[in-house]
Order: structure tokens, then C-alpha cells, then sequence
């Protein structure tokens, strides 16, 4: 099983980066293709699997999109901004044209199960993957199991309590449907308006700068501690990769949960909240797995 040649398709809304590898993680080749329209972009990436006689293609696709094999709606993009791909069937048409199996999930999900399978997370049955970049996701896995539910977990959009030095306002937060949520607050288009165009990376040595994101990383993750209970929390993304935020984050964490919850987790912090462990690698390497489970079954 190992060496059948597998696709892997992170489906995001600037790029979509299409893989070949293994069902062991082992990447062979990638490149990365412009999110347009979408027969323009499908096409494209149809060209490049059918070169490459994939058995399987595993794709985490950007969200909201249906991940419920039950719903009517299953493997299409739902109420996106990106207005052209709204109710696109984005599984119907890969699967349909290449003529394989495919494994369906959202790109956060598919980071998740990269590191529960290969990575950092490898096995627990319940993690929690956040991505904080241009946005803020969540995956969540909890028994083994990626969890959907009624649609997809959206724990990005967490509300938190504004702190008292925030200057952003509240109609220039970074979310445009929520004034005080995580992303709003902490993805990076809220980092460029409060701080005059400014990347995470650029005030990665601000420490009041810092502390700031990482009491709102502190206040959400203490929220993922008592909702999912997970057994680790691995945080990625360019503002978590490019800055200090998630060790600092670690101390707010035990600070809002106000030692409620005694674990040998959290006695062990430091090993328990964590930078992503496969260089970036996750998601391809999460779609991987999706693609040796649809040839399996």
C-alpha cells in the first residue's frame, strides 16, 4: 500500500498546491496553482494528477464547505467571499474527471490529521490544529475521528474579551461578521490595520505587541481546553510561525483557565500547546492520508 502513488490537493483560496506521494507521508513532487475561477483552476489541477496516474487524490478544501458525505451539498464550497466559487462542486468535478477515489475534508482538518498521523500529535485521538495566518482555523479530531457535525468546527471565530490597550476599532476588526472574535483580532489583516501596515513579522519584537495576540491566543485556547479536551494544541500559520505568540500564549492559557483543569497536560505546558511540527508539510501530508483511506475503502 505504501508505494501506490497518491494525490494530495490543499484547496486554498489564493493557491492550490498539488502533490504526489506516499500513504507513508513521503512527498515526491509538488507545485502550486492559482485559485481563479473555478474551470479554469479544476482544469489545471486535472491536468497535472492525470500526468501523474494517481490512484487516489486526498483534498482539504478551503471553507465553509459541506464535509457531511449525508448532506446534499457534500464536496461543494458554500458561503464563500470568493463569490465566483460559492456552491462550487469542487469534489464532483476532480473525482468525475480524474475517475478515482477521493478522501474530502476541510484544509484544516486535513492539517490536523497530517500531525495525528505523522507529526507531533502522532498517537493521541484528540487534538486540536489552529492555523492563524490571513485567517484563523481550527481542526479538531476527538477518538481517532475528525470532527464535522452539523458542518465543520469554525473555533476561529471564537469570541474574546477585548483588552483594554486594543486600538483596533471595532468596525475595522479583521472579521468582517464578528467585532471581537480571534480572527478579527489576530489574523493578519488585523495585524496590518492596528499596527499601520505592518506584517506579525515586523513586530515580532514588540513585546507589548505580543503580548497582546497572545492574550487573545491564551483567552481561545483556554475555551478549546474546556470544550474539546484535547490532549495537544499545535498552532501554525505565518503569524504563529514568524513570531513568539505560542509560548507565550502558554502562560495566558493556565491564566484564563484560573486552575480549573489539573492534567498532567497542562502541568507539562510547554509540550502541550506547540508550534506545527512538519515544516509546513501538514496539510499535504494530512491529504495523503485522506487519499490512502479512500483507496482503502
Amino acid at each position: 500500500m505504501g508505494e501506490r502513488l497518491l494525490g494530495a490537493l490543499e484547496a486554498g483560496g489564493t493557491k492550490m498546491v498539488c502533490a504526489v506521494g506516499y500513504g507513508d507521508g513521503t512527498v515526491l513532487e509538488s507545485e502550486q496553482i492559482p485559485t481563479t475561477t473555478p474551470n479554469e483552476t479544476c482544469a489545471a489541477i486535472v491536468d497535472w494528477f492525470a500526468e501523474k496516474n494517481v490512484e487516489a487524490l486526498g483534498i482539504g478544501a478551503f471553507g465553509p464547505t459541506a464535509v457531511n458525505p449525508a448532506s446534499p451539498r457534500y464536496g461543494q464550497i458554500l458561503e464563500t467571499p470568493k463569490t465566483a466559487w460559492r456552491y462550487f462542486d469542487l469534489l464532483a468535478t476532480l473525482s468525475g474527471a480524474l475517475g478515482i477515489p477521493c478522501g474530502y475534508d476541510t484544509d484544516v482538518n486535513v492539517a490536523c490529521l497530517g500531525e495525528a498521523t505523522f507529526g507531533c500529535a502522532r498517537g493521541l485521538d484528540a487534538v486540536v490544529y489552529l492555523t492563524i495566518g490571513t485567517g484563523v482555523g481550527a481542526g479538531v479530531m476527538i477518538d481517532g475521528k475528525l470532527v464535522h457535525g452539523m458542518l465543520h468546527p469554525e473555533a476561529g471565530h471564537v469570541l474574546v474579551t477585548r483588552d483594554p490597550r486594543e486600538t483596533l476599532p471595532a468596525d475595522e476588526s479583521g472579521c468582517p461578521y464578528h467585532a471581537s472574535c480571534l480572527e478579527g483580532l489576530i489574523a493578519g489583516p488585523a495585524i496590518k490595520r492596528r499596527w499601520n501596515g505592518k506584517s506579525a513579522g515586523d513586530m515580532a519584537d514588540d513585546a507589548e505587541a505580543m503580548d497582546l495576540l497572545a492574550g487573545y491566543l491564551g483567552q481561545a485556547l483556554a475555551t478549546y481546553v474546556l470544550c474539546y479536551s484535547p490532549k495537544r494544541i499545535i498552532i501554525g500559520g505565518g503569524v504563529a510561525d514568524h513570531t513568539p505568540i505560542v509560548p507565550l500564549a502558554r502562560a495566558k492559557t493556565l491564566e484564563a483557565l484560573g486552575g480549573y483543569i489539573v492534567t498532567p497536560e497542562l502541568e507539562d505546558v510547554d509540550s502541550y500547546i506547540v508550534n506545527n511540527s512538519l515544516e509546513g508539510r501538514q496539510g499535504i501530508m494530512g491529504c495523503l492520508e485522506l487519499a490512502r483511506r479512500a483507496l482503502e475503502s
